[in-house]
């Protein structure tokens, strides 16, 4: 089980050390939408655990913990279980993530407005749906395999709370980020 903290923790902490090692594992897109002041943006679809933990600030190495957080938590539980299997049990995972930290008052900051990518997943999953019960119905029947294919898509997702459906809309061009670099504690952003 992964260790977890609070809003209300998180706030002290930052209150205390502003400098705390908080990594925000949303897409770009999302993180330019609205971040804690403190949060550095490492995509999950690209966290390399080791590297990261090696890229760390003098002094931290492996003794200091590193927090993770995400929209509501779960893409940062992943991240924390991803960091386990590296090695590092220091990974501490930001219940309710960056939404319930700015019902919390934590500090934030806010850019553009962007489609979450969990309304995207739906969007594109209705889409496929739709689409595939039209062509069954004008073109094919054959066609109602579709929306079976991302039926039984979005219930692997229900089960194992991954989404290969996310994991690819979070690369396209849209969820990318304007600049090459991210607030507080820069690291390059890749953008395909």
């Amino acid at each position: 089980m992964n260790a977890t903290i609070t809003p209300a923790e998180l706030g002290t902490l930052l209150r205390k050390d502003p400098a705390i090692d908080l990594i925000d594992v949303r897409t770009p897109a999302e993180f330019e939408e609205v971040h804690l002041s403190a949060a550095r943006n490492v995509p999950l679809d690209r966290l390399d655990p080791k590297a990261l933990l090696a890229s760390r600030a003098p002094g931290s190495g492996n003794a200091e913990p590193l927090y993770v957080i995400c929209r509501s938590g779960s893409r940062g539980k992943q991240a924390c279980e991803a960091f386990a299997k590296a090695g590092f049990a220091g990974a501490v995972n930001v219940e309710g993530g960056t939404l319930a930290c700015v019902d919390a008052g934590l500090p934030a900051v806010r850019g553009r407005k962007t489609i979450s990518l969990e309304r995207q997943v739906r969007i594109c999953a209705g889409a496929l749906v739709l689409g595939g019960a039209l062509l069954s119905w004008f073109v094919h029947p054959a066609y109602v395999a579709l929306s079976g294919f991302v039926g039984a898509g979005l219930i692997f997702a229900g089960i194992t709370d991954t989404c290969g459906m996310g994991v690819m809309l979070a690369r396209m061009p849209w969820n990318q980020a304007a600049a090459n670099t991210n607030a507080a504690g820069s690291c390059p952003v890749r953008t395909n």
